[in-house]
């Protein structure tokens, strides 16, 4: 079964937390769309992207000791389930900062990075995808949680077709893929900085990319495309 789930959060900061959880099982079952008490306040910024204000998640419960954590905590324990979110690495670590720690993630944002080396798609943000691939969906609000699962779940069926047809059809070979491609750094399709910006990593200049593989604040995957092109013939 296929857990598709997005979380809106206090901040994105080490002790940041969730106030907003949603998901639903790709069959229908279960439907959740929460508003929980992060313990902590909601900085600002993260106000002017999903609107949640402090005032709005006072007196709601905390989620530690809720009934959704208990269904949430067998749903993601269970081996035979996939947890499907967008850029997941960040609410994995939302879930993981509750005790919960999911047995098998699909990520649809390193999905489309797989899929789109040839750099189609301008941006990879989901909302971005949502018209790029003119997803059809009814009543998702962008920067609500569960808007944003229906989102998640109209896309990763794209993605998922696309890859059935590259597996001849087989099922259990394209989830494993998608699991394989979801632990691994991501190779970026395009720079999207600097003088050469745009400009598909491929056709970077290798002395442009021996300057970026010397920086520090480079992100996992944008230090491995580095070096994926830099070491390429």
């Amino acid at each position: 079964m296929f857990i598709f789930l997005d979380t809106e959060t206090t901040g994105t900061g080490d002790e940041d937390r969730f106030c907003q959880l949603a998901y639903k099982t790709d069959n229908g079952t279960i439907a959740v769309n929460e508003l929980f008490d992060p313990g902590r306040s909601i900085e600002i910024e993260a106000m002017c992207v999903h609107h949640i204000t402090d005032e709005m998640v006072a007196g709601k419960p905390s989620f530690r000791g809720s009934s959704t954590e208990k269904e949430l905590k067998e749903l993601l324990s269970n081996s035979e389930n996939f947890l499907v979110a967008h850029n997941a690495s960040f609410d994995v670590g939302m879930l993981n900062r509750e005790g919960l720690y999911p047995k098998n993630v699909i990520c649809t944002l390193k999905l489309v990075r797989h899929l789109d080396q040839g750099g189609y798609h301008k941006k990879h943000n989901l909302q971005y995808l949502r018209y790029s691939m003119k997803l059809k969906i009814e009543g998702a609000t962008a920067h609500d949680a569960f808007g944003d699962v229906l989102v998640l779940e109209a896309l990763f069926q794209r993605l998922f077709q696309k890859m059935m047809s590259q597996n001849e059809g087989d099922e259990q070979k394209t989830i494993q893929k998608m699991i394989e491609i979801s632990s691994k750094p991501s190779l970026l399709p395009k720079i999207t900085f600097g003088k050469h910006k745009d400009m598909l990593f491929k056709d970077v200049p290798k002395d442009y990319l021996q300057w970026l593989s010397g920086q520090d604040d480079l992100n996992e995957d944008f230090k491995y495309t580095v070096n994926y092109y830099l070491n390429s013939n």
